[in-house]
């Protein structure tokens, strides 16, 4: 019994001994980030976000610049339509002198009003119809108007009013044959300047693209209709060939009325302004 007490008593500080040593290489390392780890920093500030465009301004200034425009340039077209009309019943009267009192009088020349937007001029067996389109357009960059610094030097300048004249054959009109076709002579563009561009059949007298010296006159919008006039005459009416009319069915009696009906051969246009 009395060797046994020692021991015990020696075992003790050995065991206990390693643990306080391990408890405290725990705390050393636990305790090494907390003392290394920067002292705590407010977060930095979220960037501040631009405050939305005002709208109301955004639309205030579109239809201040661009819808503003449009409609001056509705109105310049709508004169230069006026001037148009007035031109071509002059134009008309003047023929009608000349036709009656030197060759034959059965021949009608006559300028005939449709409408607001639209008027026809009907002559011999052919039809010019002239339509000014209500909207207002603009073209690619390419376009040859665009490319002068006319236009540079004002973004308006870049949307135009058009008017388009149209060839039919008056019968066509007369007899309602629907199905038959009309050809485009020509289409004047005209800006917030009532300066013009025309393009369309070569017969027509076509200016250059700078619009800065086209000016709308009576005499310019004369000299168009007195050139779309010729382009429709030399457009003669060109009979079908016989195989397309051998054979038709009673629809086509009836809505072309005629069983023989030509068309024409419709018009060159210039690629190239003179």
């Amino acid at each position: 019994m009395a060797t046994a007490k020692p021991a015990a008593v020696a075992v003790k500080p050995t065991t206990a001994k390693p643990k306080r040593q391990r408890l405290a290489s725990v705390k050393e390392t636990t305790a090494k980030p907390a003392e290394s780890s920067p002292p705590d920093q407010p977060a930095p500030a979220a960037p501040k976000l631009a405050p939305p465009a005002d709208r109301l301004h955004l639309i205030a200034e579109g239809l201040r610049e661009k819808s503003s425009a449009k409609q001056a340039i509705f109105r310049a077209t709508q004169a230069a339509f006026t001037l148009l009309r007035q031109v071509s019943q002059q134009l008309c009267l003047e023929l009608t002198q000349r036709v009656t009192t030197e060759a034959d009088p059965s021949v009608r020349i006559e300028c005939l009003p449709v409408s607001e937007l639209e008027f026809h001029i009907r002559f011999s067996g052919d039809l010019l119809v002239f339509v000014m389109h209500s909207n207002i357009v603009t073209f690619p960059d390419d376009f040859a108007p665009l490319t002068t610094p006319y236009v540079a030097e004002d973004f308006r300048r870049r949307f135009f009013g058009h008017i388009m004249a149209y060839n039919f054959m008056a019968d066509s009109i007369r007899y309602q044959r629907l199905n038959d076709p009309g050809y485009l002579v020509g289409r004047l563009l005209v800006n917030i300047e009532s300066h013009y561009f025309l393009e369309g059949a070569r017969q027509l007298e076509l200016p250059g693209p700078d619009m800065r010296v086209n000016a709308i006159t009576a005499d310019a919008l004369r000299l168009f209709v007195e050139s779309a006039m010729i382009a429709a005459v030399n457009n003669d009416l060109i009979a079908p060939p016989l195989a397309e009319i051998e054979k038709i069915n009673v629809k086509q009696k009836i809505e072309n009325q005629q069983v023989s009906r030509g068309s024409k051969v419709g018009f060159t246009f210039s690629t190239q302004q003179i």
